[in-house]
């Protein structure tokens, strides 16, 4: 299955690069393009918090070991609150016990409940208007409740039982449902809240990327433990390499599947736009975010519940896969591919049932 996807991949490389002689006659160029260009911005969000994992795992581990130890769930499950290419992967590894699990913990939990918190929200509650945030943090929650699918579903697929799943993601549903209960209660300062906790990330990750420098050009190690930054980059390089081809083919499918995508959105009461924003969002949250104005009520709410399992799936996360451990790409297309839909139609069955309920009222 792997081997199937490098090579799809490697057939939209040479499909881009191709037309990008051609001068972009057919877009697949600029696409080609811009998975090279994301280099810079995958480097700036990622690299520092590589070069320092080690570091904040052996500080963080005093604490959080003993405590996943006595509750009987893998440290490594800690590092799935921070995003899969925000340090998450680096962390779950470093902290893990079993492998397998930290492995499981690093690509499939925090390319779900990791990215959701420390990118999804705060850049999506900055992004959009005020008057969209109700829409938005009431899909955020509804994501939320369909995410175990997604977890599960990766977790079968990564190897592990349904009930290890289960066990191990504890922790997880215990802060998705604290989370989901603030959203509800106290919007605004929840809001506020994750705000502050991605620009501590955000910190974090530029005091890596300072000191992975440092320590590069001067030959100095200046934190013992830290990641060469060379290291870092080669994770990023790797990701870049697979955007060359996965952009040119996911602009493939978002063009054989946006006529479908219109006709399943008439019979469900979405717009265009909402639901061109879904395959969007499956290749990364930021561009399906800037059309959210343009969506209309069941779209935003449908959108911002699938974007909290997929995503970025198709880009950053399957690149940053490919290039770290590719025998769980299938756990995690199957695991965000999984949540994303049960998210979808979680929000749709409550949407018609509140309007059946309305409509008989009104009789």
């Amino acid at each position: 299955m792997n081997r199937i996807f490098m090579l799809i991949m490697a057939v939209g490389a040479i499909v881009g690069g191709f037309d990008r002689i051609r001068g972009n006659r057919w877009g697949y160029g600029a696409k080609f393009e811009e998975g090279f260009q994301l280099l810079g911005s995958t480097a700036l969000s990622m690299a520092g918090m590589i070069c320092l994992a080690p570091v904040l795992a052996d500080i963080l581990g005093k604490a959080v070991i003993p405590f996943y130890r006595m509750i009987g769930v893998d440290p490594g499950m800690f590092g799935s609150l921070l995003a899969i290419d925000m340090g998450g992967y680096q962390l779950a590894k470093e902290l893990a016990v079993d492998a397998q699990i930290g492995s499981y913990a690093g690509i499939v939990v925090s390319s779900i409940f990791g990215c959701t918190v420390v990118f999804t929200i705060p850049v999506g509650m900055g992004m959009i208007r005020e008057e969209d945030r109700g829409c938005f943090a009431r899909g955020i929650m509804l994501g939320f409740i369909a995410m175990p699918v997604g977890l599960t579903v990766g977790g079968i697929l990564a190897g592990l039982s349904l009930s290890v799943c289960i066990w191990q993601n504890l922790p997880v549903f215990a802060m998705a449902l604290f989370l989901l209960l603030g959203l509800w209660k106290i919007p605004e300062r929840m809001i506020r809240g994750f705000c502050i906790f991605a620009k501590g990330i955000h910190f974090i990750i530029t005091i890596g990327l300072v000191l992975g420098a440092v320590e590069y050009l001067c030959g100095v190690e200046v934190v013992e433990g830290m990641t060469p930054l060379t290291e870092a980059m080669g994770v990023v390089a790797a990701i870049g390499i697979v955007m060359l081809g996965s952009l040119p083919v996911t602009e493939f499918l978002q063009r054989i599947l946006r006529e479908p995508f219109e006709i399943l959105g008439k019979r469900v009461g979405i717009n265009p736009t909402g639901m061109t924003g879904l395959l969007v969002g499956a290749v990364s949250a930021i561009p399906a975010l800037s059309m959210y104005h343009d969506m209309d009520e069941r779209g935003k709410t449908v959108n911002a519940a699938f974007l909290v399992s997929a995503a970025s799936m198709l880009a950053a996360h399957m690149g940053f896969t490919f290039s770290t451990e590719p025998q769980l790409l299938g756990a995690l297309i199957g695991a965000k591919l999984s949540g994303g839909a049960a998210a979808v139609l979680v929000v749709l069955l409550i949407e018609i049932a509140f309007h059946r309920q309305n409509r008989y009222t009104i009789t």
